[in-house]
């Protein structure tokens, strides 16, 4: 004979760590968002490197107007805070719709993670898909270069 015993839901209970994330969880309302959320750093006195790669990234051209397709690595030593990761989602589905050159929205992306999480070391590096026979890969860092990350690409390729 199995007991159930009763357990608390942690989704019911907001604590400081998800207060005021308005995008997690959100089902319906899910689409692209032009801002970044955060929460607070669980280990702020440590130094720990956070990875995410995102292989379905995509923005227009902002000659052509036809899509360049993109892996966008975000590399980073958290400060204060993290950056929630379905808010980082849904901000990068909100280049699909937007003109912009690879070496812009490298930037921008970086920028604005900046503002809203303020690491102590970051880099962001986007690697297109080829356009008219040439690879663009666009790397923009910010932050105490001494933190960069030791680790090189952490997910072995499928070829």
């Amino acid at each position: 004979m199995s007991t159930q015993t009763e357990t608390q839901n942690p989704t019911t209970a907001p604590d400081a760590a998800t207060e005021g994330l308005t995008l997690l969880g959100a089902g319906p309302r899910t689409r692209p968002q032009d801002q970044l959320e955060a929460f607070p750093n669980p280990h702020p006195d440590r130094p720990y490197h956070i990875r995410i790669e995102s292989p379905e990234f995509t923005a227009l051209c902002p000659i052509t107007g036809q899509p360049d397709f993109a892996t966008i690595v975000l590399e980073y030593v958290p400060g204060p805070r993290c950056v929630e990761l379905k808010a980082f989602k849904l901000y990068l589905w909100h280049f699909r719709d937007e003109g912009a050159f690879h070496e812009d929205v490298v930037n921008r992306i970086l920028t604005d993670l900046v503002a809203a999480i303020d690491p102590r070391w970051a880099r962001v590096t986007g690697v297109f898909n080829v356009r008219g026979g040439l690879y663009t890969s666009v790397v923009a860092e910010h932050g105490d270069s001494r933190l960069a990350t030791p680790y090189p690409d952490l997910r072995p390729r499928q070829w």
